[in-house]
């Protein structure tokens, strides 16, 4: 990746800083996510064209609130702050910054006032998404206050003399409307991008990374039958050839058909042999009595384990592990960049026991899932494939609140099957970019014909997304089947 203009983004422990990251990928720009306490002599070294400072949780004036060096806005390199990012440059550059009466949370119209920069090209007036408790009531000496609010008189700064741009608001989630059109201002304007990172350029560079690592040793990839594990596997093919062996988990866990479409879509479609792994009646067990969600997901990801060690040993010289773990999965799981909280784990993160065995290959890691479908269109693989809705790794067993039971998984395979098949028949099924139906831990009364029934009740889900980290229920008619 040296080859490639960089920006930094460090991160103060926002949820969206990974999509900050999305987002200047978007504009063709390559980038990398570092702890806010990333020295400022390594940043030189990087000597990146531009650095983003993310949102984040604390106030900045509160003791241990995550800081950077002052040093760092000294460095010449254009400077972009969101939200706690604007607010630690006022802070750093003596400006001041206090805690604000009200909250502002969600969409809010922001008013602008001079374009400067960063609004270069933007209307008067913009929708944008904020997220903050404080606010700047000072500026730093030498900057121009460019846009305000009604709950906020500052939420846009510049010094375009020093290079230094900043926003309260957060211009990488979806409902900033204009939000693509402020980061590539900042990126084309301050940072002089180019444009030169594509995703046929990180396929490049990732088949050499694989082969380096891996060193003609042969690697075991798992595969789900999901999008994000049959790119990993055509990846892999591409990279290392016969050194990679495939192995599908059929964990009991799957959607109604799926075992049969996966072995016939990968090996006859995509020309990747794999080998089937039985393991239902593994996970099952593994799942008795569990009921709390965090468990279940440990549970599956240390038989998932499990299975991948037994099936290495029939194979000689397997010493790496192949994943199809993506960015969302680290940001949810864990906080491995900077001080953000942990949502969720992954049963490909969170799950994995200290002595795995093997080494890790996630060619995938840092790639959000569109960059991950987009990749799979580079490598080949047929449309239809890439636009199936996601489908996680524990399957079934996430969208069944409480204990998993195989009579459960065998209901929740059928209504699952009949939704889709719905939605399929009338038209909707690529409208969305993700449908599934959840088994809930209740029972309630209804009517059968004339008869009383008492019976399970199921919960149906439709989203529209294009980043798979912030989503809105379709506005459509499929409202109707999963308003409930």
């Amino acid at each position: 990746m040296a080859t490639h203009q960089t920006v930094l983004i460090l991160d103060f422990g926002s949820q969206f800083t990974q999509l900050i990251a999305r987002r200047l990928r978007e504009q063709r720009v390559y980038c990398e996510v570092h702890p806010f306490s990333l020295p400022v002599d390594e940043i030189r070294r990087r000597a990146p064209i531009g650095i983003v400072l993310s949102g984040g949780p604390q106030s900045v004036y509160d003791d241990g609130a995550p800081h950077a060096e002052r040093a760092l806005l000294e460095l010449g390199i254009p400077v972009l702050g969101i939200c706690y990012g604007m607010q630690l440059v006022a802070h750093l550059l003596d400006g001041k910054v206090e805690h604000a009466a009200r909250r502002e949370y969600g969409r809010a119209e922001v008013e602008v006032q001079e374009r400067g920069l960063l609004f270069a090209g933007l209307d008067s007036a913009e929708t944008v998404w904020m997220s903050h408790g404080d606010h700047v009531t000072r500026l730093p000496a030498g900057f121009l206050q460019t846009a305000r609010t009604a709950n906020a008189a500052v939420v846009g700064m510049e010094d375009r003399a020093r290079g230094i741009f900043c926003i309260q608001f957060h211009p990488e989630v979806s409902h900033t409307v204009h939000g693509s059109a402020v980061l590539h201002n900042f990126l084309y304007k301050a940072c002089g991008a180019n444009g030169d990172w594509t995703m046929a350029s990180y396929l490049d560079e990732a088949a050499v990374a694989i082969r380096e690592r891996t060193r003609g040793q042969k690697v075991l990839c798992g595969i789900s039958g999901g999008v994000d594990s049959a790119v990993t596997a055509a990846l892999l093919k591409r990279s290392i050839g016969d050194d990679l062996v495939s192995v599908f988990v059929d964990t009991g866990l799957l959607r109604k058909g799926e075992r049969a479409q996966v072995e016939a879509s990968l090996t006859d479609g995509l020309g990747i042999p794999i080998v089937t792994a039985d393991a239902g009646a593994d996970f099952l067990g593994a799942l008795a009595g569990v009921t709390d969600p965090e468990a279940k997901r440990k549970a599956i990801g240390r038989i998932f384990i499990d299975v991948f060690q037994r099936e290495a040993r029939k194979f000689d010289g397997v010493k790496f592990l192949a994943q199809g773990t993506l960015y969302p999965d680290v940001i949810e799981s864990t906080s491995v960049r900077g001080p953000s909280a942990v949502i969720k784990s992954h049963h490909n993160v969170g799950g994995l026991p200290e002595k795995l065995g093997f080494e890790l290959v996630e060619p995938l890691r840092w790639l959000f899932k569109d960059e991950v479908r987009q990749l799979g269109r580079e490598l080949g693989l047929p449309e239809e494939f890439i636009g199936r809705h996601p489908f996680p790794g524990p399957g079934l067993a996430v969208r069944i609140l409480g204990e998993v039971t195989a009579d459960k998984v065998a209901l929740l395979q059928e209504a699952d099957a009949i939704f889709l098949g719905e939605l399929r028949e009338g038209g909707w099924y690529e409208k969305v970019s993700q449908a599934f139906a959840v088994l809930l831990p209740v029972k309630t009364v209804g009517v059968m014909g004339d008869f009383r029934t008492y019976e399970n009740v199921l919960a149906l889900r439709s989203v529209e997304t294009h980043d798979f980290m912030t989503a809105d229920g379709p506005r459509t008619e499929v409202d109707s089947m999963t308003s409930g």
